[in-house]
């Protein structure tokens, strides 16, 4: 589903790379943690499985497109097979959390009279059903968190890419997030969790891939099939 190959990354305002002769492979039906301090590039790894960055060099395949020969047509086939969650939640306030899920299969040109069913399956999902038609101020930082995964399943990506989707939320917010990625997980999904939550870590027992400086230094699955 993922493949790292020798994958190195430069910008043109770093003294060192991003990213160093990395290596990895996500298989089908993966959960993978992956870990590192600030800069250790976490982030720079994500960019690339969406998109938003193309390697210096080494080769990178998310679900059969080469990232490093992406074409502008290319970009929004790819992210139709990826949903995305991110730390600060990035819902509109002005929608109620229905509206804000719509909106990512109005953007992609879902066929209007499909939407509410589709919208109502992953409410419910996500054990939201409850609050379709409250705006984002009237929900708790966890609801919001499951009102942008709800956003990010909607469309049945393959691939869920989530960057530190626990940050803003306490201990028992956190845990309700990480269940509910697993449950997604079960059902199918590939789940790659970006996270500084050690504890979260251990307590999961999940694949682990840990960065320092750009490299990858652990790879708690190295001995993972290959089936992609």
């Amino acid at each position: 589903m993922i493949r790292f190959t020798k994958v190195s990354k430069h910008y043109p305002t770093g003294t060192t790379p991003a990213l160093d002769d990395v290596n990895f492979h996500v298989a089908r039906g993966e959960f993978v943690f992956m870990t590192g301090h600030s800069g250790a590039g976490k982030s720079s790894i994500l960019k690339l499985m969406y998109g938003d960055e193309r390697p210096s060099s080494g080769d990178v395949r998310v679900s059969g497109f080469h990232i490093g020969t992406l074409t502008r047509d290319e970009v929004p086939r790819l992210r139709r097979r990826l949903g995305i969650v991110f730390q600060d939640f990035s819902l509109l306030e002005d929608r109620t959390a229905a509206e804000n899920i719509a909106f990512a299969l109005e953007v992609t040109g879902s066929r209007v009279d499909m939407i509410p069913a589709r919208v109502t399956k992953v409410l419910a999902q996500v054990g939201l059903l409850a609050k379709a038609e409250a705006f984002p101020r009237e929900l708790s930082g966890g609801e919001q968190q499951r009102v942008s995964i709800a956003r990010a399943l909607v469309n049945d990506p393959p691939i869920l890419l989530a960057d530190e989707p626990t940050g803003n939320l306490d201990e028992r917010a956190t845990r309700g997030v990480y269940q509910l990625l697993l449950d997604i997980n079960a059902q199918g999904t590939v789940v790659v969790m970006a996270t500084h939550n050690l504890d979260l870590v251990r307590f999961g027992g999940q694949r682990t891939l840990e960065l320092r400086d750009g490299k990858l230094v652990f790879d708690s699955g190295v001995d993972v099939g290959d089936d992609a």
